[in-house]
């Protein structure tokens, strides 16, 4: 998904440079970018990953194995222009999300090797947007900031764990992301296409009651790394 989304963004931009060097171009929205504040929306798509840290190396160097799923994004979008190359943007969405757990322990076999974990997030970056200088309706950009979520799929509050089959999550997450995209601005609306890497910098798992359990007693934490796809309308 990433690969072919990313070989889409730079065929559409090679596209778009070439037709406005070749061809006189007519500036869509002009305007646009010096409003001090705008909204829009975006919707997407998601890929979630866990990276494991263990209290000893397993055997055969994961006691974990990941298997994630494409989920799907939408939210909202605050931009606060701070000049000609820097906006400040808040985009607060909702993030769906699932990843399969596959346990390579021995002692564990059957469902009992296998935890899924469906996850709802509202997820809430703040971020700083740096673009390039606007070239006739297309402009590059890269972005950066600080998140949270919240995972309304914890089961942090949950009596149960991994022995009855519910594997637990800490419900609140803390991030960096990166990423960058391209603006093109049409007759009525700013369209942007963007990838982002997303980083937790917080430990997610909730040990189990038993300390000698085989589903957390190695692990030592666990933090979640994404990619976003998002398309943004403003």
């Amino acid at each position: 998904m990433k690969r072919i989304f990313l070989t889409i963004l730079a065929l559409t931009a090679v596209q778009a440079v070439f037709s406005q060097r070749t061809h006189r171009v007519v500036e869509q929205l002009p305007n646009f970018d010096k409003q001090p504040v705008h909204w829009g929306y975006f919707l997407g798509f998601n890929s979630y990953d866990f990276v494991f840290s263990y209290n000893e190396t397993p055997p055969g160097g994961d006691d974990v194995l990941v298997d994630p799923e494409i989920g799907f994004n939408v939210g909202l979008v605050g931009n606060l222009r701070l000049n000609d190359y820097f906006d400040l943007r808040l985009e607060p969405g909702l993030y769906y999300t699932k990843r399969t757990l596959n346990y390579q322990n021995p002692i564990l076999v059957g469902d009992d090797a296998i935890r899924e974990t469906n996850s709802t997030y509202i997820h809430v970056p703040l971020l700083l947007k740096a673009s390039a200088k606007r070239w006739g309706n297309v402009k590059p950009y890269i972005v950066g900031g600080l998140s949270t979520s919240l995972n309304l799929g914890s089961k942090e509050k949950s009596a149960d764990d991994n022995s009855s089959g519910v594997f637990r999550m800490k419900k609140n997450t803390y991030y960096y992301e990166v990423g960058f995209g391209i603006d093109f601005y049409t007759p009525t609306f700013k369209f942007s296409p963007s990838i982002r890497g997303v980083f937790a910098m917080s430990d997610e798992l909730l040990d189990d009651i038993d300390p000698n359990s085989p589903w957390t007693s190695n692990i030592n934490y666990i933090q979640t790394r994404g990619v976003f796809i998002n398309f943004t309308f403003e």
